[in-house]
């Protein structure tokens, strides 16, 4: 039986790659829900364009408080020494090489790491924002989407289409249907949803694809 991975669960393997004392920025959308799922032992310090380092888990519908957002607008708990401050200093972290791990949505990557996240046709942007310091300050790049569009055409190509907010700047890409690392030799498939063959994976993807030699069922 075929299956997609639902946001949360992209999330929770997305939250699998972050290692302990790392500092970590989390996009908007689906990346934020990435607060929710540290794993068991470790330590993240998440922190935020907004000017927040430290914080825990998204707030609740009993917990929010709108004194206390993320730069999503996404309201978050509070932890002991979370800490505030100007979003000066906050991208004086992000410029400088501070921060450990981005997690960042993308309407298309391109095999060699380009991203493109922040405008599209149709759909006009007044400029790409933070994602581009957070996608060339950070030490790791992680790309949480749906593997294809809503009409089935591939959001991983060989070269993005709509404009760049970084160029070779992404280090993984986690879709509803697979795990792929981008390499100096390409895009390595390193896991797969459940019952999907490699074949299948790569027939929705628009660049060629290295399946590894253990490649092997999403690892949650």
């Amino acid at each position: 039986m075929k299956s997609r991975l639902d946001e949360q669960t992209i999330a929770l393997r997305a939250a699998g790659e972050f290692t302990d004392g790392s500092v970590v920025n989390l996009g908007y959308g689906m990346p934020g829900l990435c607060a929710n799922f540290v794993p068991e032992g470790r330590t993240v310090f998440f922190q935020s364009e907004n000017g927040i380092l430290g914080y825990g888990s998204l707030a609740t519908d009993t917990e929010k408080d709108y004194e206390m957002i993320n730069a999503s607008d996404q309201p978050v708990t509070a932890l002991p020494g979370m800490c505030f401050f100007d979003s000066a200093v906050s991208f004086d972290m992000i410029r400088g090489g501070h921060v450990d791990i981005v997690v960042l949505g993308a309407y298309q990557v391109s095999e060699k790491g380009d991203l493109a996240n922040w405008g599209r046709p149709g759909r006009p942007a007044t400029g790409m924002g933070g994602g581009m310091d957070l996608a060339v300050g950070a030490s790791k790049v992680i790309v949480t989407m749906l593997h294809t569009t809503k009409e089935g055409e591939p959001r991983i190509l060989r070269e993005c289409t709509f404009p760049l907010t970084a160029r070779q700047c992404v280090d993984l890409i986690i879709t509803d249907l697979a795990v792929i690392e981008i390499t100096r030799d390409g895009l390595v498939l390193r896991e797969i949803a459940l019952g999907w063959t490699a074949p299948e994976i790569q027939a929705v993807t628009g660049a060629e694809l290295i399946s590894a030699a253990d490649l092997k069922e999403i690892e949650l």
